[in-house]
């Protein structure tokens, strides 16, 4: 199951780097943040402060490009299982054999 987005061509970088780097992300987001906040209890007034917005988060959570190739790759002929009208149906199936219960018991 953890090999299934992995390919053979491209090499993995090795698990130290890749938390190292997840590190350091968190940490010059955090820097950032917090310098807003010291800014804001200075006195300064909140609507002066440049707020980090999405710009300051990693690409990869707000990649266009990714979002489309997902959509793409995902099969739109297959639906869930539990549907409105498989309730429906359990619940028919449901209430006919409480009327069959009473009715059998009166």
């Amino acid at each position: 199951m953890s090999q299934r987005h992995r390919t053979t061509e491209v090499p993995l970088p090795p698990k130290q780097e890749v938390r190292a780097h997840a590190h350091g992300e968190r940490h010059r987001i955090h820097v950032e943040l917090n310098q807003v906040a010291n800014q804001v209890s200075a006195g300064l007034d909140p609507e002066d402060v440049h707020e980090p917005g999405a710009a300051w988060k990693p690409m990869h959570h707000h990649d266009a490009e990714v979002a489309k190739t997902k959509l793409a790759k995902r099969s739109r002929g297959r639906r869930h299982w539990k549907t409105k009208m498989w309730k429906r149906r359990t619940k028919m199936r449901q209430d006919r054999a409480e009327a069959f219960r009473l009715a059998g018991e009166g």
